[in-house]
């Protein structure tokens, strides 16, 4: 590379020293300038900008000292190297000269050699000095643009993470991003039939590959839960699409569970989270929700597992759901925070409304350093007329409902062991423009339909066993058992809509082949003797106009009217 041509200034009292310089720096092909004292040097580098200075150390009216202090503060972040021409040799004043802002020496008598020598060398250093300056600002200019587009990324993935009901009254939940992405997924959402699915999802890594996921696995939770389908049938969409999307290095470790309220139980499938836990209303040893399966994207579909363990629930309950932020932290010695000490503290703890600060000051406490990102979500169990889930939303105006139409199906072993038709059937109801005020009772009472047609019927099981909370885990054991051995038996379901006045009726008739039951005692049985089974049978007479079962109790016929809509 060929020198470069620069602008030197040289600051000399000495007229006979400074033609001397000027001469020399002339031949070595650099333009120059000259002042007499400090101050005409300060006023022509504020005027000229010169690349270099040489700079006499005693000067009259402001000396060399002064003169570089000006002149490194007018250059501010660009270097602008100092030499300064000097007799001097005591090694204050040379220290002197260092701490004015001066980057080399020049002795006098003046080598013409040693000076263009010296004058490369600062060349180089300056020529450095702006290169990192250069490069520095356009690191800082990318990392702001980065920002920026993390910044509108992270808006819009917050609309559609949070566009469930983590707002509802019985959810507490607290997220502290690692960084600026949250590579923890929180959402919750209602079925039509007003039970509510909850995930909390834990990507590999953290920022903004961790979040790449996190908008398809929304949109799947959010678009199946909204149809009523169930865990099983969403986990393993959800676990299909992160297995086809993601990197093989990256998976999701996720907690889902099915909350019914009406029914008082949970169904819960983890896949590589920390425990969850039930928490009772009077304390004591918290039950925890232990991983089963491996996280989602990790399995092909066809070896995915989404078998889920169902469990009962009482009103004042707790649900306590955190990520591995929690257990992870660690203290100066790298001992972990850990499951224990976690464990000890839901288990002191008495008021419920507190239990987030309890484990934060146990966090504190321990002096902790989280390498992850944290997240705590606490959901209680109540009565299901203290929620209101939203009203469904419809793109279409609902002007061309079908009003005048009948369907029948029949839903044989292979069938119902691994398909569940309640959302395809849901969707072609809801069809129907003057069923929608009621979609909530009406997929309320379809699914308890289904479910006893199934469990009872083709099935079976005997509710009674659900009558305590062992007993409740031996009946969706028997459950899942049974049904994957099925080899035979039937769902039959017929659905007739007819005009009627003005409005319409549904009329839904669902027959299976099993052995029927005793009605009028299932009925008749007081609620305080149900303990957790027998709900369902009441909650299908309150929710629909008529009901009426037929052949021992294997055919029962449901009937939802409407008025027309001004």
């Amino acid at each position: 590379m060929p020198d470069a041509v620069l602008t030197v200034l040289i600051a000399e009292d000495s007229a006979t020293d400074r033609m001397l310089l000027a001469r020399i720096v002339s031949k070595q092909g650099h333009a120059v300038l000259t002042a007499e004292n400090g101050e005409q040097a300060v006023a022509l580098f504020a005027e000229q900008r010169p690349q270099l200075v040489l700079l006499d150390a005693l000067m009259p009216v402001m000396d060399g000292f002064e003169a570089a202090r000006q002149i490194k503060a007018l250059a501010g972040e660009a270097l602008v190297p100092i030499i300064f021409l000097t007799s001097l040799s005591e090694e204050e004043a040379l220290v002197r000269c260092l701490e004015a802002g001066g980057d080399d020496f020049l002795a006098k008598p003046y080598s013409p050699v040693i000076l263009a020598a010296k004058i490369k060398a600062m060349d180089r250093l300056r020529r450095l000095q702006a290169t990192v300056l250069e490069q520095r600002d356009q690191i800082a200019r990318h990392h702001h643009h980065l920002l920026n587009e993390q910044r509108v990324a992270k808006a819009v993935f917050d609309k559609v993470a949070h566009a469930g009901c983590l707002s509802s009254p019985n959810i507490r939940y607290l997220q502290s991003p690692y960084a600026l992405f949250n590579g923890d997924l929180l959402l919750a959402a209602f079925t039509p039939s007003g039970d509510m699915h909850v995930l909390l999802g834990d990507f590999t890594g953290h920022g903004l590959p961790a979040a790449v996921g996190a908008m398809p696995l929304a949109e799947v939770f959010y678009g199946m839960t909204a149809k009523g389908y169930g865990l099983a049938e969403t986990l393993r969409e959800m676990n299909a699409k992160l297995k086809r999307i993601l990197p093989v290095d990256m998976f999701c470790c996720a907690l889902l569970l099915n909350l019914s309220f009406s029914r008082r139980m949970v169904e819960v499938w983890n896949g590589g989270m920390p425990d969850g836990y039930v928490l009772d209303t009077d304390g004591g040893e918290p039950l925890p929700l232990v991983s089963r399966h491996l996280p989602l994207g990790v399995l092909a579909p066809e070896r995915f597992d989404d078998s889920t363990q169902v469990l009962p629930l009482a009103l004042g309950q707790r649900l306590f759901l955190l990520s591995d932020g929690v257990v992870d932290t660690s203290d100066d010695n790298d001992q972990l925070f850990g499951v224990e000490r976690l464990r000890r503290v839901l288990v002191a703890n008495r008021q419920p409304e507190l239990l987030f600060e309890e484990v934060l000051g146990a966090l504190e406490a321990f002096r902790g350093c989280c390498r992850d990102d944290v997240s705590l979500l606490e959901i209680g169990i109540v009565d299901p007329d203290a929620l209101s889930p939203p009203p469904m939303t419809y793109s279409d105006s609902g002007q061309c409902a079908p009003l005048d139409w009948s369907s029948q199906f029949e839903f044989r072993a292979d069938t119902l062991k691994r398909f569940n038709p309640l959302p395809y059937l849901l969707q072609l109801l809801q069809e129907i423009h003057g069923l929608r005020t009621q979609s909530g009772a009406l997929h309320s009472v379809l699914n308890e339909l289904y479910s006893n047609a199934l469990e009872h019927g083709v099935l079976g099981l005997d509710s009674a066993l659900k009558r305590d909370a062992r007993g409740f885990a031996e009946y969706y054991r028997q459950r899942n058992e049974r049904l994957q051995a099925l080899n035979s038996g039937y769902i039959r379901l017929r659905l007739r809509v007819e005009p009627q006045g003005l409005g319409g009726r549904l009329i839904i008739e669902v027959e299976d082949s099993g052995k029927g039951f005793d009605v009028n005692k299932v009925l008749g049985r007081p609620l305080v003797e149900q303990g957790l089974y027998g709900r369902g049978l009441n909650l299908i007479r309150r929710l629909s106009r008529h009901v009426e079962w037929a052949d021992e109790g294997r055919r029962v016929c449901v009937e939802f009217t409407w008025e027309a809509l001004a």
